[in-house]
């Protein structure tokens, strides 16, 4: 039994004929652009929110806090503001409420005009954010981001897994990830540069990505599976001889259009998600993003500058210790990039989550003893500030190439043609709402769980380890509509995997 958890059952591994092609690289690295505004918006959020003129003319209360009487000031309580929170915070909110109509229009309409309208959306959000005049502009203009970003995450995650081929699936989903680092690192750029100048050209500047993506978006192709599940089987084929770079897609056509008739035969996705046989799929798509959010990274991202500014370090040196945190994101993504095909999914959500937690505790062992409950640290050596800035380079890391990518690439490639759209959907609203909930809690809980607040994130990483470890098996190389076939040998979930209706399905579509 421990051996089978530990490899983690497995399907067949068909090898389709084709080729790594430009058209097909450059094809996804545009669709992983959606990943360029939503990382873009995680390091914009917390970089305004530590510039003195930003916080002057929207939340003066935290400013005359900070400014006016730092020497007594608990410094784990000085950002706790409400609206600062919902500033941030609301974005997730929105982009809960998009993904759930995201998926009606993915599955119906296809996957390119999901991410045209999110890069539209997103795009009218930056303009409204960058000539705000008050809370409410402010907040507007998040609630255009949130459901531009909802719109992208549904579809372009969904699009690269269908697009690329089983053997490149892992490195080509993580595109997307890859672009949510880049953004998150060009927003610490412009923060850094402009936090002497207008804060208006930080969130003003989130046109630029929603640009890229708009136009990129619409110069894709639909995928395959898209236009063959819409009925539109001649050009779905050519589609696919474009992307594999070979006329002979017969085997992998035949997958695709047994899926694609399955799918068809589901009225009510959502529904059928429910429903037992989807039981491993549904238990996968709503626990890794809830975990991905626990680790604590998108509070170290979004909040890095005024987090850094808590502990210490000056707004210029908070700022230049976020673009280093950023820097060290994209570059441990592309680690994860060159060897998740190669080393597996497993591999990296385990080596992850320990690095994570080692990390976690040694910042909560930091803070805790220079800090301790009062939040008046006196004086902070140089030493100090090398090891805190250390200890989270390397939990970034090990977020970068592993539950970061992973969070994304497992959930789209898991899921079966007929409930994918439903699948995603709930895949980014669990992450949404979880992201919204620990935006808005994080500076409170700060506040009052002090440096308890890094071991608190730490015991989440230690119990989604183990989550890992015995109930996902892995699916390296697996076509996409093949990896249903590794629930079955798993020994947990080949429980719930009813093979005499999965057999039935095939017989019924083999003349297809």
């Amino acid at each position: 039994m421990a051996a089978g958890f530990i490899n983690g059952g497995g399907g067949e591994r068909k090898d389709y004929p084709g080729k790594m092609m430009w058209r097909m690289v450059i094809t996804c690295i545009m669709a992983g652009c959606g990943g360029l505004i939503f990382g873009y918006d995680i390091g914009i959020s917390g970089g305004v929110t530590s510039m003195a003129p930003f916080l002057q003319k929207f939340f003066p209360r935290v400013y005359h806090r900070e400014e006016l009487n730092s020497g007594g000031t608990n410094q784990y309580c000085k950002f706790d503001d409400t609206m600062l929170t919902l500033f941030t915070s609301s974005l997730y909110l929105a982009a809960l409420v998009a993904s759930v109509f995201a998926s009606f229009i993915t599955r119906k309409f296809g996957r390119k005009p999901s991410m045209v309208f999110g890069g539209l959306v997103f795009l009218a959000g930056a303009a409204v954010n960058g000539f705000a005049h008050n809370v409410a502009m402010l907040i507007i203009g998040r609630i255009l981001l949130g459901v531009g970003i909802g719109f992208a995450n549904q579809s372009a995650p969904v699009y690269l897994c269908e697009v690329a081929p089983a053997k490149h699936r892992g490195k080509l989903n993580m595109l997307f990830q890859l672009m949510i680092t880049v953004g998150i690192l060009a927003a610490n750029l412009i923060n850094f540069f402009s936090a002497k100048m207008r804060w208006r050209v930080s969130l003003g500047c989130a046109g630029i990505p929603a640009l890229i993506f708009l136009i990129g978006s619409l110069c894709l192709p639909d995928t395959s599976n898209s236009l063959i599940e819409r009925g539109r089987l001649p050009e779905g084929k050519e589609q696919l001889r474009k992307f594999r770079g070979v006329d002979d897609v017969e085997d992998e056509l035949a997958d695709i259009v047994l899926a694609s008739e399955a799918a068809k035969q589901v009225e009510k996705p959502w529904s059928n998600l429910l429903r037992r046989k989807y039981r491993p799929q549904l238990v996968m798509v709503v626990l890794i993003p809830f975990f991905q959010q626990f680790t604590g990274m998108n509070v170290i991202m979004f909040y890095a500058p005024v987090l850094f500014k808590t502990i210490g370090f000056g707004s210029n040196a908070s700022l230049a210790s976020a673009l280093i945190s950023g820097g060290v994101n994209c570059v441990a993504t592309l680690v994860s990039i060159c060897t998740v095909d190669r080393l597996g999914r497993r591999f990296w959500f385990l080596e992850g989550a320990i690095q994570m937690f080692i990390c976690q505790i040694i910042v909560a062992i930091c803070i805790g003893a220079k800090f301790g409950v009062s939040g008046n640290p006196g004086e902070l050596p140089v030493w100090y500030a090398g090891i805190v800035v250390f200890a989270i380079c390397v939990y970034v890391a090990g977020f970068a190439w592993s539950w970061g990518p992973l969070g994304w690439l497992v959930p789209g490639e898991i899921l079966p043609l007929e409930v994918r759209s439903a699948g995603q959907s709930v895949n980014v609203s669990v992450n949404m709402i979880f992201t919204f909930i620990i935006a808005q809690c994080f500076l409170r809980m700060l506040c009052v769980m002090k440096f308890g607040l890094f071991i608190f994130f730490s015991g989440f990483v230690l119990v989604m380890a183990l989550f890992i470890y015995y109930f996902l098996p892995e699916t390296k190389g697996i076509p996409i509509e093949d990896i249903a076939e590794v629930w079955k040998t798993h020994p947990y979930w080949k429980r719930f995997v009813d093979e005499d209706d999965d057999v039935a399905r095939k017989n019924r579509f083999s003349g297809v």
